[in-house]
């Protein structure tokens, strides 16, 4: 499996000849779009910043798209979408209404690895059965920047409750990155271009943060 990150809160999962787009930005952003095809897009939350649908389509090639709570198998990937809420925007006028605020946490097991991709999570007290339903995480994925998502020191203490083997940041700048290592006590950790990872290579991984440089 090879991990990319494309900026924001956008990942490029690539595992043989299938590729997954979480969060893929779109041209209405003000973060950069980046463009590539996908298989599988999962959309965690109604924002320009997350849901650039067109950004992974590819000539005849049109990507699944998952954009919301449920039970999903496509081309042997087994996903979950479960409900949470987020703050992410909420001074633009795009997400005033309450049915925008809905965020999609994912799971997903491919490779025998599971990953997490908690999208623009606001609150680390999610729903019973959210978190029931979020079990064995290999690879986390967490915002940290706060402005409607985790900050932090929130997002450092959910992540670790979770138990990962590896946690992957998103959605942050400088400041945020820093303070997240500090929690972390991994201030000394320099970002990598992307991650080439296989289950056996997660054998005693415990919470290790890994920041991927953009794309």
């Amino acid at each position: 499996m090879i991990i990319s990150y494309q900026g924001a809160q956008s990942f490029k999962v690539q595992f043989g000849d299938t590729v997954l787009a979480f969060d893929p930005v779109s041209k209405k952003s003000k973060f950069k779009a980046g463009s590539f095809g996908a298989d599988i897009a999962l959309i965690s939350l109604n924002h320009p910043d997350m849901n650039g649908i067109d950004q992974v389509n590819r000539g005849d090639k049109q990507a699944f798209i998952i954009n919301g709570p449920g039970e999903y198998e496509i081309q042997g990937v087994f996903i979950k979408g479960l409900p949470s809420i987020s703050n992410y925007g909420n001074d633009e006028k795009i997400l005033r209404q309450a049915q925008d605020k809905i965020n999609t946490i994912y799971t997903v097991n491919l490779e025998n690895m599971n990953l997490c991709f908690l999208g623009g999570l606001a609150e680390a007290e999610i729903p019973s059965e959210t978190k029931a339903g979020i079990d064995g995480v290999d690879i986390l994925f967490v915002p940290i920047g706060g402005n409607g998502t985790l900050n932090p020191t929130e997002a450092y203490k959910f992540a670790v409750s979770l138990e990962p083997s590896i946690i992957i940041p998103m959605n942050f700048d400088d400041k945020s990155l820093k303070l997240f290592l500090k929690e972390g006590g991994e201030e000394g950790v320099k970002a990598v271009e992307k991650l080439t990872i296989k289950k056996k290579d997660l054998e005693g991984k415990e919470g290790e943060i890994i920041i991927l440089s953009e794309q």
